[in-house]
């Protein structure tokens, strides 16, 4: 189910859009503000943001800029209604997936998420590492994005399990020590150091959503983990 974050100011509009895209089958969280937005983001995976532009605090354009430095293949659709030539290029210019004015209908609205959300589901989009386990088992690890396919099906990640499952594919055969696993943590958030108590939580999630995958995490003793195939 994927789950996308409204980040809009008007609180009659940004409650119906809620209802609406919940009922529609999407897991919603909202926000009212750019800073808002931008917690959320931070805290929860997300898999693509309706994005208002007239926000208080932090404006639209500034929120999607860091969204581009922080998660760059984010799906971001603005709903605004600044209807401008202008104002579209500089939507698009800055990040934006798509751009729908205001008034819209929502059935419309829904397809344009649908479209935006298949394309960034594609094993191309925002570029892919696979590593390749027993038999035809294959594992795809988007690079920017938070998500993973074990074969075609998409495994359920949490934003550290996806920045660890990362690491690991990446370093795929070799030792990667707690050091390197935290230090990639502490650039994601202010709490890294609260989950370096909860490592080896992390590890056991990721050995269980791996156990059909042909791929096993080893202890290292005294130096890591490694991830290796079982072929």
């Amino acid at each position: 189910m994927p789950h996308l974050l409204i980040v809009e100011d008007d609180e009659l509009l940004n409650d119906a859009l809620c209802a609406q895209l919940t009922h529609a089958g999407y897991l919603v969280s909202s926000s009212y503000d750019g800073l808002q937005g931008r917690a959320n983001l931070e805290s929860q995976r997300i898999d693509g943001v309706v994005l208002d532009l007239g926000l208080p605090h932090i404006d639209g354009i500034e929120l999607l800029q860091w969204i581009r430095q922080r998660f760059s293949a984010m799906p971001v659709l603005i709903l605004t209604a600044r209807d401008g030539v202008e104002d579209r290029v500089q939507g698009l210019n800055a990040g934006a997936d798509d751009y729908l004015t205001k008034p819209f209908s929502m059935a419309e609205l829904q397809a344009r998420l649908q479209a935006m959300l298949r394309r960034s589901r594609m094993p191309a989009f925002g570029g892919t590492m696979e590593v390749q386990g027993q038999a035809s088992q294959r594992l795809r690890v988007d690079s920017q994005l938070p998500v993973a396919w074990l074969n075609d099906e998409r495994m359920e990640l949490t934003q550290r399990e996806w920045s660890l499952l990362t690491l690991m594919v990446n370093n795929l055969g070799q030792v990667v020590s707690r050091e390197d696993v935290l230090s990639v943590w502490q650039t994601e958030g202010p709490d890294g150091g609260a989950a370096s108590n909860a490592l080896e939580v992390y590890i056991h999630r990721l050995r269980r959503k791996l156990q059909a995958s042909g791929l096993s995490i080893r202890n290292v003793r005294g130096l890591g983990y490694m991830l290796e195939s079982d072929r």
